[in-house]
């Protein structure tokens, strides 16, 4: 007979826990994943009210390449789970007195970019370069390292581009080698908010994202973004792993530094069961993980080193349900009408609520007819704020909601307000409930010089010799993306060291 499978355990459903559990499936372990709400997808879920269906998360669909390449390593293809649409333009972007279409064509871009600033193509084409180099060598390798030690990165194509790779460099002082345009600027510094900290400082390196967002293009996934997540679970479940949904690990148990097994409860009854296993890989929030479900002694970081970690922000965002259809609007709408300076200090240096904060709006039924019911809108629309911040209150999020509708209604040159027929928010405490988010954060760690790679929370335990983390808070960082190859590099990590 066979020796018996290992057994891991994934607690949490999100992207990185759906993968974590598909790549340990693949190389022969028997997996059981425990998630808290009722279906998998974790920030990324969808609901559906009055006919509309919402995304309550991600709503950008970037690095199509990362998403191919995961579905083929388990012999699928994207286009078995859903259909992609590239947009054209990817975005608009609202200035205080204009708006930009961004378009998908790399040319007509050149050619807006030229028609501001003179000189502005060229000087594209060779920033382009650059972050293509880094696109390559980043994505293609560094975020595939475990962050475990110094010598992973010995690599010799790293080591000889290290100065084109920009780490000690910031990316507004990239940005602004190439361009002085404030609205170009603006537009180049955007994709980097993605990864939760100013332009300041987060390492030139991540020029890479421009990349994706100019080169690899702005995509929708047919039925939203849900899909991704739908495609993932089929995955998964094809490979054999177990599902329990609704029940929630409350306590991880740790004899001589091993831990044993997990003790759970579920939603409905309240029925408490145990989970036993070789290995569990902690999907969910890092900190609640540490501090909630461990004993003291057995936590890798205390509470002085979280406090001391730069956060990304948290967010105010709105499922918004209107019973008419709105007129030349886009998909996905980037109001920057504000002084983003201001706004920054109000997330980063000195945490507020936002006098007059730069938004994000989405309009996806703009692309897809079924997510709203037929001649209404579906709006999602995100205001960043600093983590951790007091007073989030109904009245607070009201007081904002009326402020961006009202200038989405001055830009639009139409009403909005009379046509609401639903309307849910979701803020900071509702990602500490949720998601056990620390300080309700809604994208994990910034992405800076001193949190990144191995400076990063561990992927694995330093005092439990069987329990490893993936997702936002680890490596490789926040975003769609990373979290897909979060759970493989750490799935490659569980195998490597307990395979035999």
């Amino acid at each position: 007979m066979p020796p018996p499978k290992k057994q891991a355990l994934i607690i949490g459903a999100g992207f990185a826990g759906l993968s974590a559990a598909s790549f340990l499936a693949q190389k022969g372990w028997q997996v059981t994943v425990i998630e808290k709400h009722n279906m998998p997808g974790g920030r990324a879920r969808k609901f559906e009210a009055q006919g509309f269906t919402f995304d309550m998360g991600p709503s950008w669909y970037w690095m199509p390449d990362v998403f191919e390449k995961y579905f083929e390593k388990f012999g699928k293809n994207v286009s078995d789970y859903y259909q992609l649409k590239r947009l054209d333009p990817s975005y608009r972007v609202y200035f205080d007195k204009t708006h930009w279409d961004m378009p998908a064509n790399y040319d007509e871009l050149k050619d807006l970019l030229e028609s501001v600033e003179p000189g502005a193509a060229n000087a594209l084409d060779q920033f382009m370069d650059e972050a293509k180099y880094k696109y390559d060598v980043g994505v293609g390798k560094l975020v595939h390292k475990p962050g475990q030690s110094l010598f992973e990165f010995i690599d010799w194509e790293v080591i000889k581009g290290v100065f084109k790779l920009d780490i000690f460099k910031s990316m507004k002082k990239h940005v602004a080698h190439f361009f002085k345009h404030p609205y170009i600027k603006a537009i180049m510094e955007f994709p980097v908010l993605f990864l939760g900290a100013l332009p300041e400082h987060t390492p030139a390196l991540y020029s890479l994202m421009n990349y994706a967002d100019i080169k690899g293009g702005t995509w929708y996934p047919e039925k939203g973004m849900y899909s991704i997540v739908n495609g993932m679970y089929q995955v998964a479940l094809d490979l054999g792993v177990k599902f329990y949904f609704g029940e929630e690990v409350r306590h991880i148990e740790v004899v001589n530094g091993t831990a044993k097994y997990v003790r759970t409860i579920k939603k409905i009854g309240n029925e408490q069961k145990e989970h036993h296993f070789d290995v569990i890989v902690g999907a969910g929030d890092y900190h609640h993980i540490e501090t909630k479900l461990l004993d003291t002694k057995y936590q890798s970081y205390d509470q002085k080193y979280w406090d001391s970690r730069l956060m990304a922000p948290s967010s105010i965002l709105y499922y918004v349900g209107l019973n008419k259809k709105l007129e030349g609007v886009l998909h996905h709408n980037l109001f920057f009408d504000t002084d983003f300076g201001v706004h920054g200090k109000e997330i980063y240096t000195n945490p507020a609520w936002p006098k007059d904060p730069l938004f994000y709006a989405s309009v996806p039924s703009v692309t897809d007819p079924t997510v709203s019911p037929v001649g209404q809108e579906n709006l999602f629309l995100l205001i960043p704020i600093a983590a951790g911040l007091k007073g989030d209150s109904e009245e607070v999020r009201d007081e904002y909601f009326n402020k961006i509708i009202a200038r989405m209604e001055q830009r639009w040159g139409q009403s909005i307000s009379d046509s609401i027929v639903y309307k849910k928010s979701f803020a900071v405490s509702d990602f500490i409930s949720e998601y056990h988010s620390f300080k309700g954060n809604a994208y994990g760690l910034a992405n800076t010089l001193m949190q990144t790679a191995i400076l990063k929370p561990s992927c694995k335990s330093k005092k439990i010799n069987n329990l490893y983390y993936t997702g936002q808070l680890t490596v490789p960082g926040p975003g769609v993306p990373p979290s897909l190859i979060s759970g493989e590099v750490v799935a490659e990590l569980v195998n490597k060291t307990h395979k035999n």
